[in-house]
Order: C-alpha cells, then structure tokens, then sequence
C-alpha cells in the first residue's frame, strides 16, 4: 500500500480496558490501533492484533512505538512529562498535548490553573507539614498530587494524627475543604485540533469506596441550568488548556452549585454507558478527535442508560462465563463488558449498561447483573 493510500495508525500508549474498548470502536471507523502494552497479558493486548511490548517510563520503547503512527494517545495519564515533550520536540504527533496532559497529571497545576481561570473548585492549599495542615483546617481532605485514581492517593483526614500518616508518605500533596455533596456528576467533551467540540450529556456518577460503581445518562432531576453550567465550564477547560481527544470533567453539586473536583484527559469510566447509549461511544468519540475526523453526534439513543461497573469478587461459585449467560437468559437486554483482567477482589473487571425509560427501575437491572458477576448468587 503506497503512502497516498495507506489508512492512518492511532498509537495508544497503554493496554488496559480503554485500550481494549477503544481497539474495538477502532474496527468499526476502519482505522488501525496499535498498542504498548507492558505485558501480553493486560486487557487490550490480549484482543488487538498490533501490540507492541515496552515500558511507557522508557523514552526509548516509547521512540520506537512512535515510528510509523500518525497521532499517539494514551488509554491513562501516567506517562513522564518529559518523554512526552522529548516525542513532541522530534515531530511525533502527541494528543493532548502534554502541556495539556500536565493539568490532568498533577493536581496542584490543575488546581492553580482553574484558579486562574475563575472556574469554581473547592478551597485548596499545597501541604508539606503538620502546620500547613492545621493552618488550612481540620477536617479535610489531602490528595496525592499526581499519580492518584479510584480512590487511591486521597485520605480523608479528622484529625492531625490522620494527616501525620500521611504526611509522613513523604508524597506532594494538597488539601481541599470537604465539601456538602448533594451528589458527583461527571461531563465530557471532545475536542479536536481544529477547535470542533462535542458534549456529551451531563451523567450522575455514584462512588462506593472511592471506586464509581455506577453511572445515569442523563443525571435524573437535574436543573437545565446546572447541566448548562457544568457543559460550560467543560467547554472552558477544554479550550482555555487547548485539550485534543476526550476530556472528563467530574464535578461536586452542593446547594451552593457546582465545584470541579478532578479531570481526565482520555476515555473514562464515566462514559462507558456511551458504547449502548449515545449515537457515538466515547472511544469513537476520541479516535475523531485525535485524528481531526469530524467529530459524531452526542445525542442519546434512549431515555436513560445506566452503567454498573463489575467489580472482581471472591473466588468460588460458577465461573465467569458461566455468570454470563445465566445473566443474558434472565435479561436479555443487558449488555455485557468483560476486561479480560485476572480477578481480584475490588478490581474492575467489566461493566453493565442497560437503557430505557425508568432510571429507578434500570439501576435496579444493572446493580442486579453486576452483583450475580460479582458474586454468583
């Protein structure tokens, strides 16, 4: 195939269930996906043909991956600054931008930067000692400055014997005043090189443990006005940080209105209903943007659609697979997401979308399948 002909190759650095999902949503644009994976095992690398082995941390596999990729994405955020403006500096098509990428890998940049553009968030302050602690307030919360997810690198602290622990990790960290939840929301938007965005419908996300168990496209009960703040400020940080692919904003809603909590600059766990629900997934979604295709409809193809993450449970009971079909028999209009991933209790090993016209009754259905996953019973 000459050079005029040949289709364009999307790099995605990473091999977990983004990966895998969006290898999938590759087929069906008639693009290639090519993966680094760190082991032949990890969820994507198990069902992509085009896997590369190496080391995301090594600018060398990563120099290597590159060769011959159009544009080079991530399925997770954890990649060095300065391998990726290494790739940028020798002409690699890196999106986002690692400028970008930087506001979703460090906290405290993310929170000084939506300071400056007057977005709300919760009062926050950068700590490294007891009296940086005491002098922001007690109780609260302290996060990991980089290298956090569910649930994981966030301590809620009541005393200054719960923060001297975490203190003495040694880790960067920031406070954050605890804030009145009425509930979590989450929006993402795509945006492409050519400035076109997208804007998915604002979904209620609801966390047990720190880990989000389930998601409701749209938010039930929530005022036009708010769904219309919460789509502005993502179209904002999208923008004014100059993001290409997908970015998930997730929000708090207090009584005093809506307040940034965190960002992710890549498919999230707060789209997923999208591969049933919306016209285009998420994982589509983000292979236009990155490749500057016209970017597809965000509209919903039902009422409601919700998501129910599959956590791994204990070990006994019918197998996985087995779990699988009893479920299809008994509810044939569920739809199934397994990762491939070896199970461990608390891991996220799928999820369970279900759509129709009564949130109530859908959470019910897929807080149902996704147990009988779980446990087998």
């Amino acid at each position: 195939m000459d050079a005029a002909t040949q289709l364009p190759t999307v790099g995605m650095i990473g091999a977990g269930q983004l990966a895998r999902m969006t290898h999938q949503a590759a087929i069906a644009l008639g693009q290639s996906l090519r993966v680094l994976a760190g082991d032949e095992s990890e969820s994507a690398a198990v069902v992509a043909p085009a896997i590369t082995l190496g080391d995301y941390r090594d600018l060398d596999d990563l120099r290597a991956f590159a060769k011959g990729c159009t544009v080079v994405t991530f399925d997770h955020e954890h990649v060095p600054q300065e391998a990726l403006k290494a790739l940028v500096a020798e002409g690699v098509d890196v999106q986002p931008r690692p400028g970008a990428l930087l506001h979703a890998q460090d906290k405290q940049a993310m929170r000084t930067r939506l300071a400056a553009l007057g977005l709300p968030q919760p009062r926050w302050a950068p700590v490294d000692s007891i009296s940086d602690v005491e002098a922001f307030g007690l109780p609260c919360v302290l996060k990991a400055a980089t290298g956090g997810y569910d649930g994981k690198g966030v301590w809620m602290c009541e005393s200054p014997a719960d923060a001297q622990v975490v203190l003495a990790s040694g880790i960067r960290l920031i406070a954050e005043e605890r804030m009145p939840l009425q509930r979590e929301l989450a929006v993402q938007i795509a945006r492409s090189p050519s400035g076109e965005t997208a804007v998915y419908p604002v979904v209620e996300t609801v966390q047990t443990g720190g880990i989000c168990t389930e998601v409701i496209a749209p938010a039930p009960h929530l005022d036009p006005a708010l769904a219309e703040q919460a789509r502005e400020i993502a179209t904002a940080i999208a923008t004014e940080l100059g993001v290409c692919g997908m970015l998930a904003v997730e929000l708090f809603q207090t009584s005093s209105g809506l307040f940034v909590n965190e960002l992710a600059m890549r498919a999230h766990n707060s789209g997923h209903w999208s591969i049933e629900g919306a016209v285009t997934s998420q994982f589509e979604q983000h292979l236009r943007a990155v490749l500057d295709y016209p970017l597809g409809s965000t509209d919903t193809v039902a009422p409601y659609t919700v998501m129910a993450n599959v956590l791994g449970g204990e070990a006994g009971g019918p197998r996985l697979d087995e779990r699988l079909q009893h479920l299809l028999a008994g509810d044939p209009g569920a739809r199934v997401h397994l990762y491939g991933k070896a199970v461990r209790p608390g891991r996220k090993i799928g999820h369970v979308t279900v759509t129709g016209d009564d949130p109530d009754l859908l959470r019910r259905r897929a807080l149902r399948a996704a147990k009988w996953l779980q446990e087998g019973e």
